[in-house]
């Protein structure tokens, strides 16, 4: 490596080079973000291909959130211990391959396979990425951008997901959502090595693979129980059972991690109130976002027959907003602190989701989605660059890793508890109204309006839980 290169980490607030490592960064962290939501327009077509009923189809969304939710913590702690970079390029390797494995799948059990290995590939890369913008960027200033980028290309790609799937499936059929990964993580394997430094041989952290067992069996069975619910209710064995496995096993977790030498998660950690704070308005912001896009989507090709080029173009104006917003929020931050800036944020999220409830079963874009849509682009942009700022506020270096996992793992698992909840609650309110004789249209439009109120109750207690934990921190302090 070159004398340019080597000390781009070390002395990040005088080389260029740190800018085009975070674009390298942000690239595969919006490849991750995509593919929890890029899936759901294509399943369809996907669906009718490879011949999957509509129970299998939905572990196709399941494959990929259940390693990738449950291995983030211990992904994160490994990029402490062996290198940021190593376990970055490993997680962007491996994410490549099974992508384009996916692209081939030929039955339903190889295109799970291939998802369960984009999402334990996804573990690995994402808290290793966020913890290398954090080293690279530790300037006030230049961190204050450069996680307002990263904030930004989280939320671009939970809205982009829609819009792409729309997209490449109209054009190119249900595969290229997988392959349009590969070329992205070719170029940034391929860049990466020139743009940072390679991993320092400094103190190796201890594993703690007892408590790595307890929390990731804990978080796969969690996630599993509240992935299934609307499959086979609250109340089935299924989803008690794993309930209960869950418990125990996230309880024995905490237990472990009070009396090891080297936990995997010091719970020391949350004492830091902005990692507190931004950890709770990152899994609020989950549960609000992962079930306002699947309902969106849902809604405009079921209830107003959009097909999947239509339904991915209508969320450009969302996607526009939220980058425009994106580059504001760094300033605002500076003026009245991150918890301000998320609460305020959060409070927009939630206008916006509480008017987009009110779209009737013949809504047209430009009267009744169109001013919601922007003003969720604005409430988005702003909680993803904020939280993603006050969830990393103040952690060290030796942190940087855990940090990072438990943002990535806040964000997931909030996404599969509101996915379920709110999923739940317009199934039961469109049976409801079904009974009471209402049109079919009227009866999913009902239920929808119940899913984006809900997210938006998600998004009003997250900026009051910010308010109350976190006391005015700004990265200028």
């Amino acid at each position: 490596m070159s004398s340019m290169v080597q000390p781009a980490i070390a002395n990040s607030r005088h080389m260029p080079l740190r800018w085009w490592a975070l674009i390298a960064l942000a690239l595969a962290q919006f490849l991750v973000v995509l593919d929890a939501s890029i899936v759901n327009i294509a399943l369809p077509s996907l669906g009718s291909e490879l011949h999957l009923g509509t129970n299998t189809l939905s572990w196709v969304i399941t494959a990929y959130v259940l390693p990738f939710g449950g291995l983030l913590l211990l992904g994160g702690r490994l990029s402490d211990r062996f290198g940021h970079r190593r376990l970055f390029m490993t997680g962007v390797a491996g994410f490549a391959l099974a992508s384009a494995a996916a692209g081939l799948a030929a039955s339903g059990a190889w295109l799970l396979t291939a998802r369960a290995i984009q999402g334990a590939s996804a573990a690995l890369l994402a808290p290793a990425a966020l913890a290398l913008v954090t080293k690279l960027f530790a300037d006030p200033q230049d961190r204050a951008k450069a996680l307002g980028i990263w904030g930004a290309v989280a939320g671009i790609g939970s809205a982009a997901g829609v819009l792409l799937g729309g997209v490449l499936t109209a054009s190119l059929g249900w595969s290229a959502v997988f392959y349009v990964n590969v070329p992205v993580a070719a170029l940034v394997l391929a860049a990466v090595p020139f743009l940072i430094a390679k991993d320092s041989l400094g103190e190796r952290i201890t594993l703690d693979m007892t408590g790595s067992v307890a929390v990731t069996g804990g978080i796969v069975a969690l996630v599993a129980a509240l992935s299934g619910t609307e499959r086979v209710g609250w109340t089935s064995p299924q989803t008690l059972i794993l309930a209960g496995l869950a418990v125990a096993l996230l309880a024995s977790f905490i237990f472990l991690e009070k009396r090891t030498a080297n936990p995997l998660m010091p719970l020391g950690i949350f004492r830091n109130k902005s990692v507190t704070g931004g950890n709770l308005a990152m899994f609020l912001i989950g549960g609000a976002t992962t079930g306002l896009f699947f309902a969106l989507s849902v809604y405009m090709q079921q209830v107003l027959h959009y097909d999947a080029l239509k339904a991915g173009l209508t969320q450009l104006p969302l996607a526009g907003a939220l980058v425009a917003i994106a580059g504001v929020v760094p300033a605002v931050v500076k003026a009245i602190g991150q918890s301000r800036t998320l609460a305020t944020s959060l409070i927009l999220l939630a206008s916006g989701l509480i008017w987009l409830s009110l779209s009737p079963s013949d809504a047209t874009f430009a009267a009744n989605l169109l001013g919601p849509s922007i003003l969720i682009g604005i409430g988005l942009g702003g909680a993803f660059v904020s939280g993603t700022e006050l969830a990393v506020h103040g952690v060290t270096d030796e942190e940087a890793g855990l940090a990072s996992g438990l943002v990535n793992t806040s964000q997931q698992i909030g996404g599969a508890i509101g996915l379920a909840v709110l999923t739940t609650a317009a199934s039961a309110r469109s049976d409801r109204l079904l009974d009471r004789g209402v049109s079919e249209a009227q009866a999913l439009t009902g239920g929808f309006s119940w899913v984006f109120l809900g997210a938006a109750a998600f998004a009003v207690i997250g900026a009051f839980v910010v308010l109350a934990v976190v006391r005015h921190p700004r990265l200028s302090k």
